[in-house]
């Protein structure tokens, strides 16, 4: 017999993703894994809001994760701007080996 999927299980892959892009924006040193470990956070937030939309019958959690995923669209269109740009810089993506804000 199958059991349904209730709101618990959307939480629980939302806390999962959401250890999965702390643990990849604290320990990597590579920008590209930190800004794909930022996208990871937001879709658990996006995962959270649709769900607890769902639990409360109401569409407010999923309209606000629309714009929660315009925002992250325009962050990695930023980020990675900015990230071709140092790399032409510095020939590198390493987050420590970027010191362009030192004196």
């Amino acid at each position: 017999m199958l059991h349904p999927i209730t709101t618990n299980h959307y939480l629980m892959l939302s806390a999962a993703l959401l250890l999965i892009g702390t643990l990849g924006v604290l320990t990597r040193r590579n920008i590209v894994v930190v800004l794909m470990s930022i996208e990871l956070i937001l879709n658990a937030v996006n995962i959270n809001l649709v769900a607890m939309a769902r639990y409360w019958q109401n569409l407010q959690g999923q309209v606000f994760a629309i714009f929660v995923i315009t925002v992250a669209v325009a962050e990695a269109a930023i980020g990675l701007g900015i990230l071709i740009a140092l790399f032409r810089n510095k020939e590198t993506v390493q987050a420590d080996e970027i010191d362009l804000l030192k004196w």
